[in-house]
């Protein structure tokens, strides 16, 4: 239903953020980074950069030295400073 719901209004960042939560549960690592990275290109402000928070919860539930969050750190930074 979230996907379905992002496909309709890709702009509906709480619903991308409640599918980034889901996919992370379900070990999508890559795919619940993603959406929650869309979000901080999007709109940063959002939730008082609550996207941005959750994806360093993220980072820090997979260990800095994961492959995941070397990857996601990157396209972050990416992000952040282009």
């Amino acid at each position: 239903a979230l996907e379905k719901t992002i496909q309709d209004n890709p702009d509906d960042h709480q619903s991308r953020f409640d599918l980034s939560l889901s996919l992370w549960a379900a070990g999508a690592q890559e795919k619940a980074a993603d959406h929650l990275l869309y979000i901080i290109e999007a709109d940063r402000s959002w939730q008082e950069d609550g996207a941005r928070t959750q994806l360093l919860k993220f980072f820090e539930m997979a260990g800095p030295m994961d492959p995941f969050t070397v990857a996601a750190r990157r396209k972050l930074s990416s992000i952040l400073f282009s």
